[in-house]
């Protein structure tokens, strides 16, 4: 199948006073029509400055530096901005994480989601209000039609981010980047706002790169798993082949600190120590000083070998013989 999305080598750094901050650092990745990825790890990893590097939307300091962003074909580093506007929200689309700073606070859901359809076709108030009330039911809000003449603050916090993934799904993009999402909200409403989206990708044939930090939220809608640590991806591969047998070491170390799969009345298992500094990162394997499994190749920066989408970056893969 030919590929909706192809990243090669990304690579984003944002210049400080204290060094260049390397928060992307050689990011290749592919995706297919209607096929949903999870992008994981720590705050500080780079998955969501990846997702916005991918939609153009890095702000100075940030740039990006090398590497290539194919979107159907079209290369979208370097792209003229009133090029890349026309595709964001009409091809490609961004759910954030906060819906509170997504929605303007002073205007109608409806007002909002017209101003939305209105940018990229040109459509009467009937057909936008009728739009807008069919995607908000598609993203499970009753009573759709009465919905839309509310104020965001109206809204419980589970609806403004129904409202805010419907915004993005107006325009019946081929790519939407969710960056967590549900990181803010309750178990349950979490739960069927993974259930809902992995329906529409089903239905719609949307493309979702899914971001959060949490990798039991990824396994219940991703089909492949990023982990990605200091601005690179670690190891890749299906949802089954890296929950069940993890081969990075980080892998296994968030796996570990998962309550859901903590043995009861046994503390859990932490990653000891913290994400390195991007601007002033170890030599070789950043994740080297806080691995158990370290030795002195870990110097020496690995490659992400593998095959078949299966790919780890470690001199001393789990798994493998000693």
């Amino acid at each position: 199948m030919t590929a909706l999305l192809e990243v090669r080598d990304l690579a984003t750094h944002f210049a400080t006073r204290t060094g260049v901050v390397r928060a992307v650092d050689g990011v290749t990745l592919s995706l297919a029509p209607g096929e949903i990825i999870g992008l994981v790890g720590e705050s500080g990893s780079g998955k969501s400055v990846t997702g916005f590097s991918i939609l153009g939307l890095v702000d100075p300091p940030g740039r990006i530096v090398r590497g290539s962003v194919r979107f159907e074909g079209r290369e979208l580093v370097g792209l003229p901005h009133g090029e890349l506007r026309s595709l964001r929200g009409r091809r490609i689309a961004m759910v954030f994480q906060d819906p509170s700073a997504t929605l303007n606070p002073v205007l109608t859901i409806l007002d909002q989601m017209r101003l939305a359809l209105e940018a990229h076709e040109r459509i009467g108030k009937a057909a936008a209000r009728a739009r807008a009330a069919e995607i908000l039911t598609r993203v499970g809000i009753p009573d759709a039609g009465r919905r839309l003449d509310s104020y965001p603050h109206q809204l419980s916090g589970g609806m403004r981010q129904r409202v805010a993934i419907a915004i993005a799904l107006l325009n019946r993009p081929a790519l939407v980047v969710c960056d967590e999402p549900t990181t803010a909200l309750d178990v349950s409403i979490q739960a069927q706002i993974l259930a809902e989206m992995k329906s529409l990708a089903r239905e719609s044939g949307t493309a979702l790169i899914w971001i959060s930090h949490d990798l039991s939220t990824v396994s219940a809608l991703a089909s492949r798993i990023l982990v990605m640590y200091a601005g690179r991806v670690v190891e890749e591969g299906t949802v089954g082949d890296v929950l069940s047998a993890p081969r990075h070491p980080y892998t296994r170390g968030l796996l570990d600190s998962l309550p859901s799969l903590a043995t009861p009345g046994q503390d859990l298992r932490q990653i000891p120590g913290a994400m390195p500094s991007l601007s002033d990162p170890p030599p070789g394997c950043a994740f080297a000083p806080r691995c158990a499994h370290a030795v002195d190749a870990c110097t020496a920066m690995p490659d992400l070998v593998g095959a078949g989408g299966r790919g780890v970056r470690c001199h001393r893969p789990l798994g493998d013989a000693p």
